[in-house]
């Protein structure tokens, strides 16, 4: 009989943890629609009392339809010497008016009382008031017991005691948290078969881990293995040190090799455009040898396993690449990503088959442009327009004669040290704009929009918004190559586009005049259809 396994994702909050990441609030909200669409049962998004930038997103948050998933407020038990009633985290946590909230308490005696400063008793009294007054207004609590392994460990009794003052306050779910990383799996096994034995009946066990062993995804297995059936992790592993148990990988195990439901099934083929597209919004690169959903994943080299895959991928690939959204790639050759790209041209072009001559030419262009630094994945507007160039069904709006970008310091007027000018020609009309801006991309964005205004009064409603650098060789320094990602929105849709270049505001206009022609052409199509 198959059994569920509860995901909780805490990319938005332990994983921001991770050296380098920091998301604003609209980066959050994508991530949010991500996991949604994917489908895992809880976003843990933030502690609203921690900063006001998660006070911010929660409240915007509120009016996110989403489908699949659920969000959920991450904070502490109140402070040993305060009521709950008194405690700022406490008030904010509600302020939030997520259904479920995740609280987290001590279960190592010596983080009470070495770090806490507070009696065992007091940390017991702390943890159970915490969950019951939360539970009285409302709230179902998932309860994170801080340091459980470690705890278990040296003082197993007291560990057990913290759990049952969770469950004494109404806590649904015990999530174990190896805290430190540090767990062997026999300890691991051992402390969860514990809890489950004891509390099993009374709630959820969950686990959480962290990678300082190199261990999360393997103590998590054990873990449910063990009786866990909720599951915390973040999906693609990155967090605070070596980071937390990689989501993606434990999903596509526990669903696709051991017999449990993680998520829908007809959503683990989009595992791995949805963890493209959070490490592009997180503006990292996805490691290339991640286990299912890496480009690496399923790559051949040339020769005998090439051969051997040719005539039956199961010889060397331990499930199908397409069911987890990935591809096969068969390194040094044509073949590589040929079925993916012809899937994204039927979107728009339905008559293109894989025999078709014109999808070899658009493959060999993909894979030299890929060779210069573009990452098509996540920039979907950018990768239409290249095919519509080799397609044919492409015109350019305007032909660029020049641009130019200066700049002021000190500032001359606040906000605004860029200064930007270009000459364009629409049609045989010769038209001359200057913008100025917080930047030479801001200031190219006006003098652009200027331009383009009286003939195509559409680029009015275009909004750029998020707008991501990514150096691409980084023992160049200054004169390293850098790709450019350029979000757009004329609040009806969102694109993406991107441009490569050393220079980095040549490639801010490459991804930027994209942008522009990417809506120009889609308006142009909305009317056709309309009056067809």
């Amino acid at each position: 009989m198959e059994k569920n396994i509860e995901i909780l994702d805490s990319t938005l909050r332990d994983g921001a943890q991770g050296e380098g990441i920091s998301y604003s609030v609209q980066d959050k909200i994508h991530i949010v629609q991500a996991l949604d669409e994917l489908g895992v049962k809880y976003i843990e998004a933030g502690n609203p009392g921690s900063n006001p930038k998660d006070m911010e997103f929660f409240q915007k948050a509120k009016s996110l339809n989403l489908k699949n998933s659920r969000l959920v407020a991450f904070g502490s038990t109140r402070r040993k010497d305060s009521s709950c009633s008194e405690d700022a985290n406490l008030q904010s946590l509600l302020s939030a008016e997520t259904e479920e909230v995740v609280i987290f308490g001590k279960s190592w005696d010596f983080q009470v009382t070495e770090i806490l400063h507070a009696s065992l008793d007091e940390n017991l009294e702390m943890i159970r008031d915490t969950t019951e007054y939360l539970c009285k207004r409302g709230r179902k609590v998932i309860y994170d017991a801080e340091h459980f392994f470690t705890g278990y460990q040296k003082n197993p009794e007291y560990a057990l005691k913290t759990l049952q003052a969770a469950i004494d306050g109404g806590a649904i779910v015990l999530s174990l948290c190896e805290t430190k990383g540090g767990c062997m799996l026999n300890q691991c096994r051992d402390a969860v078969s514990a809890a489950v034995d004891r509390f099993g009946k009374g709630a959820k066990i969950g686990i959480h881990t962290h990678n300082d062993s190199g261990l999360a995804v393997a103590n998590t297995l054990v873990a449910v293995e063990a009786g866990a059936s909720h599951v915390q992790g973040v999906l693609l592993g990155f967090g605070e040190r070596t980071g937390n148990a990689n989501l993606s990988t434990i999903i596509a195990d526990l669903q696709l090799k051991m017999g449990y439901k993680c998520i829908a099934p007809e959503n683990i083929i989009n595992l791995t455009p949805i963890c493209h597209r959070v490490a592009e919004i997180t503006n990292i690169p996805l490691e290339q040898g991640m286990p299912f959903v890496g480009h690496n994943a399923f790559a051949h080299k040339a020769g005998m396993h090439i051969d051997a895959v040719l005539k039956n991928p199961a010889a060397y690939e331990h499930i199908s690449p397409d069911s987890v959204g990935n591809e096969r790639v068969f390194l040094m050759s044509e073949v590589a990503g040929r079925s993916i790209i012809i899937e994204k041209i039927k979107k728009f072009d339905s008559e293109i088959t894989k025999n078709s001559p014109v999808v070899s030419e658009i493959v060999k262009k993909v894979k030299e442009m890929e060779k210069e630094g573009y990452q098509f994945e996540g920039a979907d507007g950018s990768f239409e327009l290249l095919v519509r160039k080799i397609l044919g069904k492409y015109q350019p709006f305007f032909n660029l004669h020049y641009y130019k970008t200066s700049g002021e310091s000190p500032l001359i007027e606040k906000g605004l040290y860029a200064f930007a000018q270009l000459k364009i020609d629409v049609d045989g009309n010769i038209q001359v704009a200057a913008g100025e801006g917080n930047g030479p991309v801001n200031a190219l964005d006006t003098a652009l929009r200027q331009a383009l205004s009286p003939f195509y009064p559409a680029v009015r409603q275009i909004r750029l918004t998020d707008y991501k650098v990514r150096v691409l060789d980084s023992k160049s320094a200054t004169a390293s190559k850098v790709r450019v990602l350029i979000e757009s929105t004329d609040d009806t849709d969102s694109w993406t586009t991107m441009g490569v270049s050393c220079d980095v505001v040549e490639a801010s206009w490459i991804a930027l005049v994209d942008s522009f022609e990417y809506k120009l052409i889609k308006d142009i199509e909305r009317k056709f259809h309309k009056y067809i």
